[in-house]
This record gives structure tokens, C-alpha cells and sequence, in this order.
């Protein structure tokens, strides 16, 4: 066969395997847009009902994180002889007399000390430009540093920008309902979720392959542990940090102590530097009392924060998660970015389960290729 015979043979060969490869595609093309169109429609649909369902899905995802955090507290119960069955009865009674507690007496109490604070809030700057720290440092800096204190304490004490920030009175109210009956939703789910924890996981386990089932249930089991040995200890933490705060704060005579530290419980939610911004956010409103009240409350979290970090962390979550502690800050501030504190709060256990896949599953694979 002459060369240009077969050269022409062979470009015949591999436009006809470039057309079988093509498929739908090669042979059809006019239907294949339509069912490629068809595809990106309904991807669009899904994504658009996706979006207005976010707030059932976020409800279920916290429901879910909640119980996760729950989990640690009945296998304690277990581990001390208490069958399942009445350990989760027990964690579940208790999870209603704090949720009771707090709406019962806390809440109340902390939204009229709120509002007490706000509208004080003229007065105590008055107070605060009597005092000789506040002129002087107002005359060394040429009026401006009283100028940021003045115009802070309008924008805060001004009806409209609650009400701008709201997006109106009437949508303020919206949200607030909303917010409740999210919150009344996700304390349902919770309850239901952690009565049916194991059968739940039970049921999930058996769609998976019987050949990778006991693989993927050990990995599984172990992210769930972590999330719930990480939450719960957060929460205990933050705790702590309220309940210390609360105590600093009346030793240092600063008004409105109860809403603060209960601002300082969530707060310290945020990973890593809630302890440092709840001491920030402490000092700086201190300062309205006097120079004194608030090098009181610095030394005093200053010497919580070294407690915290090397007595109190270590002990509370010694068998949590281990994360470096870069990844820890990018996963926070992506958590933070999409879904605020919440999603700051479950991103550090989503990253160590992660971590674990990448480490124990996808290191070996590589090894291996």
C-alpha cells in the first residue's frame, strides 16, 4: 500500500473513532444541546429551590450539629453505667430545662438590660467626658478622639439605624418571628434527632456497599465523634469564659454585666480569638466606668486567657479535634463568610473530618498509585 494511501486510510480511521467517540454529540448534535440546555435548566431549578429552602436546610444542619454535641454528654451517662435508652431521656430533659431556663428567666433579663444599655448609653458618655483620662487624651489629640467617641455613641443610640440595619420596623419584625420559629423548629428537630441518633445512622449505613461498608462506618463514626467532642467542648469553654466574665465584671462595678457576659458567651464561640475580642469588647466598655475598672478587667482576662490556654483547653478538649492552627483560622473566616457564627462554630470539625479523609484515605491511595 502506498504511503499516501495509508496515511489517508488512517485519517479515515481516526475521524470515525472521533465520531463514535462523540457519541449523541458527533451524530446528533442538535439533540445534544437540547438535553445539554435541558441539564443546566433543571441544575438551575434544584439550585434556585436549594436557595429558598436555606433556612430549612440550615435548620436541619444545626439541628444535626446540636445533636452531634449532645452525643458526648450520653455516652457519659453510658460510661457510668446508665442504659441509652434513659441516658438520652436524661440528656434530652436536661436540653429542655436549659432551653426553659433561659427563655424563662435569662432572656428576659438580658433583653431589658439591653435596652437599658442602649439608652444609657448618652449618659454614660456624659460621664465618661467628666473624667480627667478622657479630657486629656481629647486634648491631645485635638478633639478627634472625643469627635469617634460622640459620633459611635449616636449612630448606636439613633432609633434609625436599627431600623435601617433591619431594613425597616416592619421587616425587624419579620425576622424576629422568623427567628423564633427557626429556633423552635431546630429545638424539635434536636430532640428527635438525638432520641433517634443510632437507628438514624443505622439506616444511612446500610445504602452503603457492603464491600466499603465498614470502612466508611469507622471513618464516619470518627468525624461525628470529633464534631461532637469539639462542640461540646466549645460550648463548655464559653461557659466558663461568661460565667468568669460575669464575675470580673461586678468585681469591676461595670453596669449592664449580665448582658455582656452573656454578648462574651458567643463571642467566644468564634475559634480562636473569641477569647481575645470578648477581652477587647470587656476593656473598651470598662473604660465608661473608669481607667481603673478597665485595667481591672484587662489583667483579669489576661490571666483567664493564660488559664484557659494551658489548663482549662488541654482538659476540656483533650480527645477533640486536633487542627493545625492555620487551618483553623481559614476555616472559621470560610465558615464565618458563608453562614456567620454558626457556620465559623461547625467549619473547624468539618475541616479536621477533612483532614482525617485526606490523611487515611487519600495519602494511602497515593502511596499506593
Amino acid at each position: 500500500m502506498k504511503p499516501i494511501e495509508r496515511r489517508a486510510r488512517d485519517l479515515e480511521t481516526t475521524r470515525q473513532q472521533a465520531s463514535a467517540s462523540g457519541g449523541l454529540m458527533g451524530q446528533r448534535p442538535f439533540v445534544w444541546a437540547l438535553l445539554a440546555t435541558a441539564g443546566v435548566l433543571v441544575t438551575l431549578a434544584l439550585a434556585l429551590a436549594l436557595i429558598n429552602l436555606s433556612s430549612v436546610v440550615f435548620s436541619v444542619f444545626a439541628a444535626v450539629f446540636i445533636t452531634l454535641g449532645l452525643d458526648p454528654l450520653v455516652r457519659w451517662f453510658q460510661r457510668r453505667g446508665m442504659k441509652r435508652g434513659w441516658a438520652i431521656l436524661t440528656v434530652i430533659i436536661l436540653f429542655i430545662l436549659v432551653i426553659g431556663g433561659m427563655l424563662g428567666v435569662v432572656l428576659p433579663i438580658v433583653i431589658t438590660q439591653a435596652a437599658d444599655f442602649i439608652t444609657s448609653l448618652p449618659q454614660l458618655y456624659a460621664n465618661l467626658q467628666e473624667q480627667d483620662w478622657f479630657k486629656q487624651l481629647s486634648s491631645d489629640s485635638d478633639g478627634v478622639f472625643a469627635n469617634l467617641y460622640s459620633t459611635f455613641v449616636d449612630f448606636i443610640t439613633n432609633p434609625a439605624t436599627w431600623a435601617t440595619v433591619g431594613g425597616g420596623a416592619l421587616n425587624v419584625g419579620f425576622a424576629i418571628i422568623g427567628g423564633i420559629s427557626t429556633a423552635f423548629f431546630i429545638f424539635i428537630l434536636t430532640i428527635y434527632f438525638t432520641a433517634t441518633l443510632d437507628s438514624s445512622k443505622a439506616a444511612i449505613y446500610t445504602l452503603i456497599s457492603a464491600s466499603h461498608r465498614e470502612r466508611v462506618v469507622d471513618y464516619a463514626e470518627r468525624i461525628m465523634q470529633n464534631v461532637g467532642r469539639y462542640l461540646s467542648g466549645m460550648v463548655v469553654l464559653a461557659f466558663f469564659n461568661a460565667v468568669y466574665s460575669l464575675i470580673l465584671l461586678s468585681i469591676a462595678q461595670v453596669p449592664f454585666a449580665l448582658v455582656i457576659s452573656v454578648a462574651a458567651f458567643f463571642i467566644t464561640l468564634i475559634p480562636m480569638i473569641g477569647t481575645v475580642l470578648t477581652t477587647i469588647f470587656m476593656t473598651v466598655l470598662a473604660l465608661f466606668v473608669s481607667p481603673t475598672a478597665a485595667l481591672v478587667v484587662l489583667i483579669g482576662m489576661l490571666i483567664y486567657m493564660q488559664v484557659e490556654a494551658y489548663i482549662l483547653t488541654p482538659r476540656v478538649m483533650n480527645r477533640a479535634v486536633q487542627v493545625p492552627g492555620s487551618i483553623v483560622l481559614i476555616a472559621a473566616l470560610a465558615g464565618g463568610t458563608l453562614a456567620g457564627l454558626p457556620g465559623a462554630l461547625v467549619a473547624i470539625p468539618v475541616a479536621a473530618g477533612i483532614l482525617l479523609i485526606v490523611k487515611e484515605v487519600v495519602v494511602p491511595w497515593k502511596a499506593r498509585s
